[in-house]
């Protein structure tokens, strides 16, 4: 065993690298591309690599249809990138937002609506900080642009109607928006019947605007869509007796009394 391997150094010595493989030509490229994106149709770099082996060839119209599913394939990519970083610019406004370092999560929210102008939160939190700071009219875009792309979100809608209410007050602008305040509220009651502040904003509007059967309306579909909540029947008889409908007061103070003496019990 020792003389044969001796021998074999000798004969030898250290194998040599083995031969480099050899280069594809243009047209062998071109082959081995061609088989791969007929199985691999979103192999990015390999497309563009085609439509640059095309266009050498002088082959126009091939490279031409190259390079534009090239770019397709790009634009989605760069697309779906923006999204996922204005996620990430939106969640870090949110943190700064936790710790009550508004001044520095506005620009983060903004940033994101550049990256992704469809972004829900960041409009919804700009709307809010644009509300909290009084400036409604600022409120009011993104609270509009955040309405259109979530038409059927009640909280949206309960925020941008906030916004219609107080430019409504003519000490903070001319716009008369109460009528638009209605139907926000009203949008709201739709997505979720439930929902109790706007029935109790509504309500307070239909007196200001002398619409007392709206008011009633308004707090008996309360009652009927919240009927294990106290504040529903408190609202609704005092609704009531502002119209002087004693009688229906009286008859849901006693639904109020029944349905509670019935809970305690259980």
């Amino acid at each position: 065993m020792e003389a044969e391997r001796v021998a074999t150094q000798e004969e030898g010595g250290v194998a040599e690298p083995q031969a480099q493989e050899q280069q594809l030509t243009p047209d062998e490229e071109i082959a081995e591309l061609e088989k791969l994106l007929s199985e691999e149709p979103d192999d990015f770099q390999a497309r563009c690599r085609l439509g640059e082996l095309y266009f050498g060839k002088g082959k126009l119209e091939e490279a031409l249809t190259e390079v534009k599913k090239a770019i397709e394939m790009a634009e989605v990519l760069r697309t779906e990138m923006d999204r996922s970083l204005a996620m990430y610019y939106s969640n870090l406004g949110t943190i700064y937002g936790t710790k009550g370092m508004m001044d520095d999560a506005r620009p983060q929210y903004e940033r994101a609506l550049e990256l992704n102008g469809y972004d829900v939160l960041a409009l919804f939190n700009l709307g809010r900080l644009h509300n909290d700071k009084n400036e409604y009219m600022q409120a009011k875009e993104y609270f509009e642009r955040l309405i259109e792309i979530t038409p059927e979100d009640p909280i949206a809608w309960y925020n941008l109607a906030g916004v219609y209410e107080e430019l409504d007050n003519p000490q903070i602008s001319d716009y008369n928006t109460l009528d638009m305040a209605v139907q926000a509220y009203m949008k709201v009651l739709e997505f979720d019947p439930k929902h109790l502040e706007s029935s109790f904003k509504l309500m307070d509007i239909a007196f200001t605007l002398k619409k007392s059967d709206m008011a009633v309306k308004i707090m008996e579909e309360a009652v009927e869509h919240s009927p294990d909540e106290p504040l529903a029947y408190y609202n609704l008889i005092n609704t009531y007796e502002k119209c002087k409908m004693f009688e229906q007061a009286e008859e849901a103070r006693q639904r109020l009394k029944q349905r509670f003496a019935k809970r305690t019990r259980e």
